[in-house]
């Protein structure tokens, strides 16, 4: 009885062996048919079915410098007023906030004051109170509308500190996600965001439309 239990228990050890070397066997026939596929398939078949193509040309002139606008945006967006084409989502007597043409991230807004003045110290006290309010609201309606984790909030005084339009003060508002950087804006001085600015615009103006100061 003894010896006839170990054969069995030795059967019963043998027969997964060979379920086990019949499934291996079946995996390196799929993976064999699947590589003839892919060595026989066209450039076509992959393109752009798993890809995107970004194409943002005109950007380069502004990276290259190449962009060279006569007088101030911010001033003809403030005589233009709230509309699009201006970039312009709210302007009261005192303070507006634009949407960036050229935005680090989705929803990269501008808050600035209407007067032409590219020092913070020469602000008058009521424009100074009126845009740091305005941004602090407008804070609250990016976090809202983009549901984003943090937010770069900063001033650029002066061309030497950064500033690409250092003759009207204008404060950066935004919005950052976890893991929205990676290594392309510093091999081609681009950033690629997800949204248009048709897009952004269209998902922030019904919060600045209800705004009141």
């Amino acid at each position: 009885m003894a010896k006839s239990s170990k054969k069995k228990t030795k059967a019963s050890k043998k027969k997964p062996q060979k379920k086990a070397k019949k499934k291996a066997k079946k995996v390196l026939i799929t993976s064999k048919s699947e590589a003839r596929k892919l060595r026989s398939a066209s450039v076509h078949d992959i393109w752009p079915g798993e890809r995107e193509l970004i194409e943002k040309p005109e950007r380069l002139k502004y990276v290259r410098k190449l962009v060279k606008p006569k007088g101030c945006v911010f001033c003809k967006a403030a005589k233009r007023g709230v509309s699009f084409e201006s970039l312009c989502l709210y302007k009261d007597d005192k303070a507006m906030v634009v949407l960036n043409k050229y935005p680090y991230n989705n929803g990269h807004l501008l808050v600035l004051p209407v007067q032409h003045n590219g020092e913070m110290d020469r602000l008058d006290e009521d424009i100074y109170l009126r845009v740091t309010k305005l941004l602090r609201r407008a804070s609250a309606i990016v976090k809202e509308a983009y549901e984003c984790e943090a937010l770069n909030v900063g001033l650029n005084q002066g061309s030497m500190a950064g500033a690409g339009i250092p003759d009207h003060l204008h404060f950066h508002l935004i919005p950052r996600w976890r893991g929205d950087t990676n290594f392309f804006p510093l091999i081609a001085d681009t950033k690629v965001v997800i949204e248009t600015l048709e897009q952004s615009y269209g998902r922030l103006i019904p919060y600045f439309e209800k705004l009141k100061l």
